[in-house]
């Protein structure tokens, strides 16, 4: 492994990549895209198929609090912040792991969004939109 992550570090990048997630869920709830149950499931088989230091970290067992928020605006608040605060992390250790998070978390994101019938609404493109700007913040 080339980065050395605390545990808050750890924690870190998995409330923002399940959080993500847990997002696109929530904007799933809203749109076309299928149930929310089948969003936060394809979006979570996708993160479990992440490879190098991200794939150790998003694979070990750990509760992830913050993430049953009373709205979408309180979850947001928790995991918009928690992607930049990740990406800042990873990319002063390592910007190549920094790139392999930020693509892992999108292709969650585009796993999660395919599992309606029609590709994803203008709901789940917002969402999208949102949490790639907070990755991109960093």
């Amino acid at each position: 492994m080339g980065i050395n992550l605390t545990d808050q570090d750890k924690a870190t990048v998995r409330t923002a990549a399940y959080g993500a997630v847990s997002l696109m869920a929530a904007a799933g709830a809203a749109g076309a895209a299928g149930s929310p149950h089948k969003v936060a499931t394809q979006g979570s088989i996708a993160l479990a198929s992440a490879t190098g230091p991200i794939g150790y970290v998003l694979a070990e067992k750990s509760k992830i609090k913050g993430l049953n928020g009373k709205s979408v605006a309180e979850i947001a608040d928790r995991v918009l912040p928690a992607l930049t605060e990740a990406m800042s992390v990873l990319k002063k250790q390592d910007p190549a792991e920094a790139a392999n998070f930020r693509g892992t978390v999108l292709v969650a994101l585009d796993a999660g969004s395919r599992t309606g019938k029609n590709q994803a609404g203008p709901v789940m493109a917002e969402m999208t939109r949102k949490i790639t700007d907070a990755l991109d913040a960093a």
